[in-house]
């Protein structure tokens, strides 16, 4: 070992990316729901508005559930709902940005995150999978 360099963990633990991803999801919903307030108001937008804004404070709300699941089946439902929910996030932020609502460099920051927050929990789900 002379004259190496040691080395330093950076492998996160799951209590500490479980933390980094509940606040990851809560700035997610924080930041759609800042969103939609910029966009006109019409009959479209209220009904995309309301639909997101479910949906987006529904991933972190059912992260938080998922982080406290007391057994793998709670875990695996929680995360599951985690995955449908950023799914239409990401199906409502396409119908604005198709319908050219918002500023088009938000509205692809939103969906990258949707899509990411997506993949993540996919691969969370498979890990949970009875």
């Amino acid at each position: 070992m002379r004259g190496q360099k040691k080395i330093k963990n950076t492998e996160m633990t799951n209590a500490e990316f479980n933390d980094s991803f509940r606040l990851r999801t809560r700035n997610f919903a924080v930041g759609v729901l800042t969103f939609l307030g910029t966009l006109p108001t019409n009959t479209a937008t209220r009904v995309i508005a309301y639909q997101l804004a479910k949906s987006a404070s529904s991933v972190g709300a059912n992260f938080r559930a998922f982080c406290r699941g007391r057994s793998k089946a709670e875990k695996f439902s929680k995360i599951c709902i985690v995955v449908e929910e950023a799914d239409e996030c990401e199906y409502w932020l396409e119908i604005i940005r198709e319908m050219d609502y918002g500023v088009k460099t938000e509205v692809n920051h939103f969906l990258t995150e949707a899509l990411e927050i997506l993949k993540i929990c996919q691969k969370i789900k498979t890990a949970f999978s009875p």
